[in-house]
Parts: structure tokens; C-alpha cells; sequence
């Protein structure tokens, strides 16, 4: 709970600072804040006596509300760092919206309290209010520029099946209330399943259901694409990381403590899950505007991150999906880094609009293909490794023909990466009038550091497995 507080404290003193007109401190301090709390969350993991400073996973829940167990802090400090570079990149890219710079930089913390929120719960009832503040706090970003039609449309439209998805994601809390008489995850999930009666079973697919849509897996994908192409860049990046994955994480707790007793429950699974990597390869190798195609390829790593259902020791499952998730969001961040450099000196994000990007800017072209073999799963890059744990898992549990999909998949991912990382190398550019404009020191310096801890994380696994494990 300490956590949560610290930061929307932290987005209340955003607000408070843009009255006394210190617009400047805003990002330093919020950046600074951020990594004091990583670091506290960071002594939480990894300090053995939890009496020490009040440091140390709490063993138990806060008012039956959080439960700050290794997979929570763990995926927290993860949606920290998050954070900490999209405010990072916020100054350059709202240049232009200088005087609404607390209130994006405000909501995105907001947005960080929903993600904790839904990581940490041990309430049925904390879930849905952090599902909420973070859904809320994307339905602004994503219709927050007024003038452009594009983002007016991805706001409703991601208003309007985010609600719907929320609704059915309330109703199936409803049932599983009525069947346990709890909100309490932990009471619930000391409950004997053969006494519980049937509409258990039904909240827990509703759940489910819900939750398919807020990570935008097949076939509840179809609103992703048009919201990712039509938001500003920097909410693209916000969604298709921070929120996936929180989305993700959430929704693996879920299953996992609620343990419902369904027929054919996991093969449903594993059908999305080839569903979502299929559709979304596929889907991705059509696109022109990059946001677009990495919005399918959004959808194929959701159905990668599927694949942790298939497990045989919870902590090992946990362990992989967390890695995957790192993996996948600093190449995202990374990615999205280079994206935002090239919308605002090209003034979109067509593929063409990188050609010759590997002669002009070189740097920022080798941090977005580095970016884009990690997505890919090429060695040595920790999407490899991502991947690779996750393949085990599911041979482990004898099911082949999972990691045969997978793994075409994976080749054919490689081919819509590859015609932007060409695009760089061996196209022309058509635009020469911008082609010696400065590339922001933040955008640079994001990138660098993320690709960085990508590939060290590639080249040391277990430094980040053992967060969980």
C-alpha cells in the first residue's frame, strides 16, 4: 500500500507544481521520484528480514486489499521503470502542449497506481478499481489530441469496447461474489470447487473474457489496431507496454488463485494463444504505418504470453512470464524511442518514412533493429531467451504442437520486422529537408538505455528470473 501511495502522491504533486508555475521541476522530479520508489520496491525483493525498515514482501494482505508478494513487486518495479521513461520522453513530445505538460505526466502516474493496483490485489474489488483507474486514464490519453480526427476516433472507439469489456468483467466479480460470499482472493481460493455452485464457473469466463479484450488477444483484438494508429505515439507506447502487460500479469494471477474447475478451459487457452500469434504475424505482414503493424505484433506476443498457462510449477511459470514481459517492453520502449523521433521529423509513421534512417541517424537505426530482433527472438537479445523459456515450459507439459506453432510464428514475424530494418538500410529516402534534424537528447538516451538493459538481461537471465523464483 506504501507503494501506491507514494505514487499518486507523486501525481498530486504534479498537479500542485504546475499552480505554482514550476513547470520545469515537473519531469526531474517525477523521474527522481520514480526511481526512489523503484528502489525502495527493489530493497522490498531482495531484503531477507521484512522486519527491517518495514522493507521485505509482506507476508500478509493490507486490510484483505494488497498482497505484496515477489510476482507483485517484482511486476511493479517493472511498471516503474515503465513509467519512468514514458514521462521521461513526455517534455519533447508535448512540446507544442507545454502549459498540459503536469497533466500528462500526472495521469500517466495515475495510470501506474491502476497498474500496481491490478498486479497486487488480493480483493476482487482492488482488481476492478485498478483496472478502472488504468482503463480511465488510457481513455484520455488516447483522445488527447482535440484537433486530429484520428485521435478522436481512437479515443471512443477504445472507450467504448473498454467499457464493455469492464462491464462484463464486473459481472462475472458479481457471480463469483454470489457463489463465495467473498471478495477475498485468498478465502476464495481455500474453497473447496466441487461444492461451489455453477455460476462460479460462469464469472470466471466472464472474467476471462473481459480480460482477453483489455490484452487484445484473437478474437477480442479487433479494436487494437485503429486505436493504436490513431493515438498519439507516446499513449501507443503506453498501451501496447506498460498496459498490455499489466493487463497480462493481472489476468495470470487471476486464473491462477481462482483455479476454476472448467472442461476444456486451458485448450481454450491454447487455442487463442495460436490464434493470436497467427492472426497478428499475418495481419502484421500487410501493414504500411509502423504503429499499426507493431499493434499486431502486439497481439502475437500476447498470444506468446499465453503460453505461460501451460505449467507445471506456478513459481517457474511466473518467473517466465516476467521475463518475457521485460523482454518485450524495454524492445518496446525502445522501439517506440526511435517511432517518435521519426513521426515528429517525417510527420508520420509510414514505413517509408524510415528509408535511409541507417545512413542519417545510424544510431537510432541500430537501436530500433536491435529492438526489433529482441521482438523477433533473435539470440543474443533477451527476446530470445523470452521465448526459449517459455517453449521449455510448454515441452514440459508434452505439448509439441504449441511450440511448432510458435515457432513458425516466430519465422514469420521475421519477415515484417525485416522490411522495416531493409527500409533503413537499403532504401533511398524521399525527404531530404529533414534528414539533418538533431535527434532529441531524451529520445537518444531512452533508447540507448533500454536496448542496453534488453541485452543485458539477454546475457544474464537469471538476474531477472530471480526476482521471482
Amino acid at each position: 500500500m506504501d507503494i501506491l501511495i507514494a505514487i499518486a502522491g507523486l501525481g498530486i504533486i504534479c498537479l500542485v507544481a504546475e499552480i505554482f508555475n514550476l513547470r520545469k521541476a515537473i519531469v526531474p522530479i517525477t523521474v527522481a521520484g520514480l526511481l526512489a520508489v523503484l528502489a525502495f520496491v527493489g530493497a522490498k525483493i531482495f531484503t531477507k528480514n521484512p522486519d527491517i525498515l518495514g522493507f521485505g514482501f509482506d507476508k500478509q494482505p493490507y486490510i484483505s486489499m494488497i498482497l505484496n508478494d515477489k510476482f507483485s513487486l517484482a511486476f511493479s518495479a517493472l511498471f516503474i521503470l515503465l513509467t519512468a521513461f514514458l514521462v521521461a520522453l513526455s517534455p519533447e513530445f508535448h512540446k507544442d502542449h507545454k502549459a498540459k505538460l503536469s497533466d500528462f505526466v500526472a495521469i500517466k502516474l495515475f495510470l501506474l497506481t491502476g497498474a500496481i493496483a491490478m498486479i497486487s490485489f488480493s480483493n476482487l474489488s482492488m482488481f476492478f478499481l485498478g483496472i478502472e483507474i488504468l482503463s480511465i486514464s488510457l481513455y484520455i490519453l488516447a483522445a488527447s489530441n482535440p484537433k486530429d480526427v484520428k485521435s478522436n476516433e481512437a479515443g471512443m472507439k477504445y472507450f467504448l469496447m473498454g467499457a464493455f469489456a469492464s462491464g462484463i468483467i464486473l459481472f462475472g466479480i458479481a457471480l463469483i461474489y454470489g457463489a463465495t460470499g467473498s471478495f477475498n482472493m485468498i478465502a476464495i481460493n481455500d474453497m473447496d470447487r466441487e461444492t461451489l455452485p455453477s455460476w462460479f464457473n460462469i464469472g470466471a469466463v466472464m472474467l476471462t473474457i473481459g480480460l482477453l479484450f483489455k490484452i487484445a488477444a484473437v478474437p477480442f483484438h479487433f479494436w487494437a489496431p485503429d486505436v493504436y494508429q490513431g493515438s498519439p505515439a507516446l499513449t501507443t507506447a503506453t498501451m501496447s507496454t506498460l498496459a498490455k502487460v499489466a493487463a497480462m500479469a493481472s489476468f495470470f494471477k487471476l486464473i491462477t488463485t481462482l483455479n476454476p474447475h472448467l472442461p476444456g478451459f486451458l485448450t481454450t487457452i491454447n487455442v487463442i494463444a495460436v490464434l493470436s500469434m497467427t492472426i497478428g504475424n499475418l495481419m502484421a505482414l500487410k501493414q504500411t504505418n509502423v504503429k499499426r503493424m507493431l499493434g499486431f505484433s502486439g497481439i502475437s506476443h500476447a498470444g506468446y504470453m499465453l503460453l505461460a498457462f501451460q505449467f507445471r510449477e506456478l513459481t517457474l511459470a511466473q518467473g517466465n512470464l516476467f521475463y518475457y514481459a521485460f523482454a518485450y517492453t524495454l524492445a518496446g520502449i525502445a522501439a517506440f524511442a526511435v517511432v517518435l523521433y521519426v513521426s515528429s521529423s517525417k510527420g508520420n509513421e509510414e514505413v517509408y518514412s524510415f528509408n535511409a534512417l541507417g545512413k542519417t541517424k545510424p544510431v537510432m537505426a541500430a537501436i530500433l533493429t536491435c529492438s526489433l530482433l529482441s521482438m523477433a527472438g533473435i539470440p543474443i537479445f533477451s527476446g530470445f531467451f523470452g521465448k526459449m523459456f517459455l517453449f521449455n515450459q510448454v515441452l514440459d507439459k508434452g505439448r509439441m504442437i504449441l511450440v511448432v506453432f510458435a515457432v513458425i510464428n516466430s519465422i514469420i514475424a521475421v519477415g515484417y520486422y525485416f522490411k522495416l530494418i531493409i527500409a533503413m538500410y537499403t532504401k533511398e529516402s524521399t525527404d531530404t529537408k529533414e534528414e539533418n534534424k538533431a535527434v532529441p537528447f531524451v529520445y537518444s538516451a531512452v533508447a540507448v538505455i533500454a536496448i542496453l538493459i534488453n541485452i543485458g538481461i539477454g546475457l544474464c537471465p537469471e538476474a531477472i528470473l530471480q526476482l521471482i523464483r
